[in-house]
């Protein structure tokens, strides 16, 4: 696998492994994490299309199929199939059990030294005051998916890569008669 396969694939590794981190400290009590994450959130989209883009790009050039791309994953060394399997099995645990406690309200703000959030049940949707410890609650639940969705993604992308380095290794390998 050439160099380029292996960084692009570290970063996006990485980067998912941060974001799935960070993803687990809302759960611990206190203040967020990431309190101001509008710049954090900034970045990891300014990185996550061209990282995710170009790994489906590398992945699709292979044209391989679904079945040779995982067999591909699996020739590589078996503490970066765990990894990345154990990044991919945590983000859509934190997912899940972020969705499950979800008590159908979103986007909260503060307007006037009040607490709003966003309503999302079927028959009373609309913005609706909330009281402080709501608030955060909600905040939490919102940075857990900002956080997770891009983490998982880029742990695919690195997926993809590291598949379609061992693809084109394998394409480039001299042929035994």
């Amino acid at each position: 696998m050439g160099w380029t396969f292996k960084l692009h694939g570290g970063i996006a590794a990485v980067l998912g492994i941060v974001l799935l981190v960070l993803t687990a400290l809302t759960w611990l009590p206190g203040a967020l994490p990431l309190p101001g994450a509008k710049w954090l959130m900034a970045g990891v989209v300014v990185l996550l299309f061209p990282i995710f883009i170009s790994a489906l790009v590398r992945v699709f050039l292979t044209r391989a199929d679904r079945q040779a791309v995982l067999m591909a994953f699996r020739c590589l060394p078996g503490r970066v199939q765990i990894g990345l399997a154990a990044a991919c099995m945590s983000g859509v645990a934190m997912m899940i059990l972020s969705t499950a406690g979800e008590e159908n309200l979103q986007s909260a703000e503060v307007r006037d030294g009040r607490y709003f959030a966003f309503d999302t049940t079927a028959h009373s949707r609309g913005t609706i005051e909330v009281s402080l410890s709501q608030y955060q609650a909600v905040l939490e639940s919102d940075q857990r998916s900002m956080l997770a969705i891009p983490g998982m993604l880029f742990v695919g992308a690195a997926y993809f890569v590291l598949a379609a380095g061992e693809l084109r290794r394998a394409d480039l390998r001299p042929k035994s008669s």
